[in-house]
């Protein structure tokens, strides 16, 4: 494969720290490095200058912050998606986002492949390239996991090391993270072992329960047309929300995570998370929606939810399918709107209020006092209907298991 130039998905970390020396070997071509900044803070203090140093011509960082919470991560919760009913897939809806400025720079550029360090077993290289493909279909994309000869992170130290090329993951704790403002992941190395503890000085955003505030913590997180816009009545932008958030839960032990989960490639995989924030924003809108959703339309969304979490876990973001039920949910978010109170508590997250202006909530309906507005009787009807065929099943049964004379 002739390549002339490459944009790198460049991140500092182990992978890609030695990717751009392998690929201007391998290829002889030009390299550029690119490094989206989704929040990740201290982690991108370095990285231009570490890319320049190692090799590439160019250094992007683009800040992404405020688009990757406001088009990614809020119209996920939009949809309340989690994946295999726990994980909160703060690396998966990351994935999209990083490939389509990735796009970008490579048309800017006149770049005619790009390159990623995700390996040859996981998610990403499915997500990041099924986006690629999505956006600009001709690209050319390099993977070199699936090419060079190393075959361990063991291994990719040892090169670096010979190289000269600083990499922040040593021997002595050997496991991999990503993090952005929604969470950080670890796998890998020590954690390969499903009946280990995670080390607890392993932990970037949270305490731990034990060592959480005595006294719990109220915060108040305003809604409207189903995304969080406020916290405590001061109105905030969606990246400086979620930040807050993150500060707020983690010092209340909130958002922890130790998950083995089914990769799309087939095999099993133990991972541990932190998504503090984005604990607290899934219970608060799952709360905002209990008293202004329509129970069928919340029904059906509902039935819906692992479908939409296998597309983001998959990698089908940009696909027709997504962005279709994409529609289906913000339609039905029209009008989830109001605040919901919560109480944080060494681990725990308790909606303790809810309140709306567009609330289907009627206490004079749902009230065991007396009220004028139902008429129990009417509930008989209702019942016998519903319990016709019910009957209609039973004496079929019944005359089945008659002995015959």
């Amino acid at each position: 494969m002739k390549i002339k130039k490459t944009v790198v998905a460049y991140s500092g970390g182990l992978d890609t720290s030695i990717i751009i020396k392998w690929i201007k070997d391998t290829y002889g071509c030009d390299v550029i490095a690119y490094c989206a900044d989704l929040g990740q803070e201290e982690e991108l203090k370095t990285v231009r200058k570490k890319a320049l140093r190692t090799g590439a011509s160019k250094a992007y960082v683009v800040d992404l912050k405020e688009e990757f919470v406001r088009e990614y991560v809020f119209p996920m919760l939009r949809a309340n998606a989690v994946y295999e009913g726990a994980y909160l897939m703060g690396t998966s809806i990351a994935r999209p986002l990083i490939a389509k400025a990735q796009i970008d720079i490579a048309r800017k550029e006149k770049a005619d492949a790009v390159a990623h360090g995700a390996t040859g077993k996981g998610n990403d290289q499915v997500r990041f390239e099924l986006s690629y493909y999505a956006l600009k279909p001709d690209i050319k994309v390099i993977a070199p996991w699936r090419e060079w000869e190393f075959n361990s992170r063991e291994s990719l130290i040892n090169y670096a090391k010979k190289n000269k090329i600083p990499v922040p993951v040593t021997k002595k704790k050997p496991y991999s993270t990503d993090r952005n403002m929604f969470h950080i992941s670890f796998e890998g190395g020590i954690l390969e072992d499903p009946w280990a503890e995670p080390p607890e000085d392993m932990f970037v955003l949270s305490v731990s329960p034990e060592k959480a505030p005595a006294k719990a913590t109220y915060i108040e997180i305003g809604y409207k047309d189903g995304n969080p816009v406020a916290i405590n009545g001061t109105k905030l932008s969606p990246a400086k929300l979620l930040k807050r958030l993150n500060t707020i839960a983690g010092k209340n032990g909130i958002g922890r995570l130790d998950f083995v989960e089914n990769r799309f490639v087939g095999m099993k995989s133990r991972g541990v998370y932190e998504t503090p924030g984005g604990t607290v924003l899934q219970t608060a809108h799952r709360a905002i929606e209990s008293i202004t959703l329509d129970r069928e339309v919340a029904h059906l969304r509902d039935s819906l939810i692992p479908r939409y979490a296998e597309m983001i876990y998959y990698g089908f973001w940009f696909s027709p399918e997504r962005e279709a039920l994409q529609r289906l949910i913000d339609e039905a978010q029209k009008g989830v709107t109001g605040t919901v109170r919560l109480k944080l508590y060494k681990g725990n997250c308790i909606v303790v209020g809810r309140k709306s202006p567009k609330s289907l909530y009627r206490a004079d309906l749902a009230t065991f006092e007396a009220e004028e507005v139902y008429d129990q009787k009417d509930a008989e009807g209702f019942i016998n209907l519903n319990a016709l065929r019910l009957k209609i099943t039973s004496k079929i049964k019944n005359q089945k298991s008659k002995p015959r004379k």
